[in-house]
C-alpha cells in the first residue's frame, strides 16, 4: 500500500516537472519569436510606466535604508566616543576642584541623552524603514509572475490563431487551444488588474513616508541638541569657575563662586538688565518743553490806553509802542473764535492792515503754537501722541523676565511715557509703549518697562 502512494507521488511529482519543463520551453519559444517579430506581444505603457517606477522607488528606498543604518552606527559610535571622554572628565576631576558633583552629573545625563535619540531613531524611523521595504520583494514576486502568465498568454493567443488559419483543421484540437487560451487569459487578467490598482497607491505613498520619516528625525535632532546645548553650557560654567578658583588660588586670595553665567544671563543671553544701568553714561537731558499759551487779553473801555501783559514762566512782558500787541498778531485760534472777531479790541487798524511785516515776538510764537496742538512734538514736525515724553530705538534685543516688563527687538521704535508714581521708577528703567502697538490700535494700554541703556533716543 505505501509503495502504490509512493509510486503514485513520484508519478504526480514527476509530471509536474514536465509541466513545468513544457512551459519553460513554450515561454522561451514565444519570448524568440516575440524579439524576432514573428510573434505580436501584448503590450500595455500604463502598466510598464507603472513598473519602471516601482523599481525607482524601491532602489531609493534601499539606498534610502542603508544611509540609515549608516547614520545609526554614527550616532552609536559618538555615543560611545562621547562617553568615554565624559568618563575620563570625571575619573581625572578631583574632589577638591569646584563643581565635582556637577561634572559627574553632566556625564550622566550626556549618556542617557545619547541613548535615548539613539532608541528613539530605532524605534520610529528605522522600523518604519523596514516595514515600508517589506511590500516591495511580495510586488517584484507578483510582477514577475505577471510577465510568465502574459507570455502563457500570447502563446496560447498564437497556438489558438495558428490552428484556425491551418489547412487541416482538427476541431478538437481547436477546441482544446481555445479552452487554454481562455484560462491563460483569466488568469493574466486576474494577476493584471490586481497590479495596476496597487502600483500607482505604492507609487503615491512614498511622499508620505518620507515627510513622517524625515519630520520624526527632525523632531528627535531638534531635542537632542537643544538639551546638549544645555549641557555643554552648564559644562562651561564649571570650567570658567574651575578656572577663577585656580587664579584665586595663585594670588592667594579667598574665593567664592558666583552665579552661574547661565543664570545670570537668563534670557537675554548677552546684557543682564540688573548691570546693565551701572556702566551706562548720563542719559541726555529730556527735549525741551513748549511753553504754554499766553492768556487772552481783557477787553477795556480805552482801548488806545490798553496794555497788554503775556506772562511767561511768572515774568511779565510789555510790548514796545512800535510794535504790534501780541493780541492782535492773528493766530489760528484767534482767528477762529467768534467772539475775537466781533470784539472791538481786536479790529486790525488800517495801518497794521497795510504794513508788509510785523514782527511777532518769541512770546507769541510759543503761544500760537501751544494754541494749535497739546501733543509734544518730540523737537520735530512730528506730533506724538499725548502723555509721550518722547521716542526711542531698541539697540539690542530685550526678552521681558517679568510681568510687568516690555519685550523688545532691535530696532523697535518705543514710545517713552511718564511713571503714574515717580517713586516706583528704579534708575535705568524706562516705561513705554511700541510705536507699532500705538499705529495699529491707537492706545498705550500695552506698556511695559525696560532698561534705558538698551535703547537710543532719537
Amino acid at each position: 500500500m505505501a509503495e502504490e502512494q509512493g509510486k503514485t507521488g513520484k508519478g504526480i511529482n514527476t509530471g509536474k516537472l514536465a509541466t513545468n519543463m513544457q512551459k519553460r520551453l513554450s515561454r522561451a519559444q514565444e519570448k524568440v519569436l516575440q524579439k524576432l517579430g514573428k510573434a505580436d506581444e501584448t503590450r500595455d505603457t500604463a502598466f510598464e510606466e507603472g513598473v519602471a517606477n516601482f523599481n525607482k522607488q524601491m532602489a531609493e528606498g534601499t539606498k534610502l535604508q542603508k544611509d540609515l543604518r549608516a547614520y545609526l552606527a554614527a550616532v552609536k559610535t559618538m555615543h560611545d566616543a562621547s562617553k568615554r571622554l565624559q568618563d575620563c572628565l570625571a575619573d581625572m576631576y578631583e574632589p577638591e576642584w569646584f563643581g565635582k558633583e556637577e561634572v559627574d552629573t553632566i556625564a550622566e545625563e550626556t549618556d542617557i541623552l545619547w541613548s535615548d535619540y539613539h532608541d528613539k531613531l530605532v524605534d520610529n524611523s528605522m522600523i518604519a524603514m523596514d516595514t515600508y521595504l517589506a511590500q516591495f520583494p511580495d510586488v517584484k514576486a507578483r510582477i514577475a509572475k505577471r510577465d510568465r502568465k502574459m507570455t502563457d498568454y500570447d502563446s496560447a493567443r498564437h497556438h489558438f490563431g495558428s490552428l484556425q488559419k491551418g489547412k487541416k483543421q482538427d476541431q478538437a484540437k481547436i477546441a482544446k487551444a481555445e479552452e487554454e487560451l481562455g484560462r491563460a487569459q483569466k488568469v493574466f487578467e486576474e494577476i493584471n488588474v490586481d497590479l495596476q490598482d496597487e502600483l500607482p497607491q505604492l507609487w503615491n505613498s512614498r511622499v508620505g513616508f518620507y515627510v513622517n520619516t524625515f519630520q520624526s528625525m527632525a523632531g528627535y535632532q531638534q531635542r537632542f541638541h537643544k538639551d546638549m546645548g544645555k549641557l555643554n553650557q552648564d559644562l562651561n560654567d564649571v570650567m570658567t569657575k574651575l578656572d577663577e578658583q585656580r587664579l584665586a588660588k595663585k594670588a592667594g586670595k579667598d574665593w567664592k563662586p558666583g552665579p552661574k553665567k547661565s543664570e545670570a544671563v537668563a534670557a537675554n543671553h548677552s546684557i543682564t538688565p540688573d548691570a546693565a544701568p551701572k556702566t551706562r553714561p548720563a542719559p541726555p537731558g529730556p527735549a525741551p518743553v513748549r511753553p504754554p499759551p499766553s492768556p487772552r487779553p481783557s477787553l477795556t473801555p480805552a482801548p488806545d490806553t490798553q496794555q497788554d501783559i503775556i506772562s511767561f514762566d511768572g515774568e511779565a512782558l510789555v510790548p514796545d509802542a512800535n510794535t504790534a500787541p501780541p493780541s492782535q498778531a492773528t493766530t489760528p485760534s484767534q482767528a477762529t473764535t467768534p467772539s475775537q472777531a466781533t470784539a472791538p479790541s481786536q479790529a486790525t487798524t488800517p495801518s497794521q492792515a497795510t504794513t508788509p511785516s510785523q514782527p511777532q515776538t518769541d512770546t507769541a510764537v510759543a503761544a500760537a503754537a501751544g494754541t494749535a496742538t497739546t501733543a509734544v512734538t518730540n523737537g520735530s514736525s512730528e506730533v506724538l501722541p499725548a502723555g509721550v515724553i518722547y521716542k526711542v530705538k531698541a539697540m539690542h534685543d530685550y526678552a521681558a523676565t517679568d510681568g510687568d516688563e516690555l519685550e523688545m527687538k532691535a530696532g523697535d521704535v518705543v514710545l517713552v511715557l511718564a511713571w503714574e508714581n515717580p517713586d516706583e521708577q528704579d534708575d535705568g528703567w524706562l516705561m513705554g509703549v511700541k510705536e507699532s502697538h500705538w499705529l495699529e490700535n491707537k492706545d498705550l494700554l500695552a506698556k511695559g518697562v525696560f532698561p534705558e541703556n538698551f535703547t537710543q533716543k532719537l
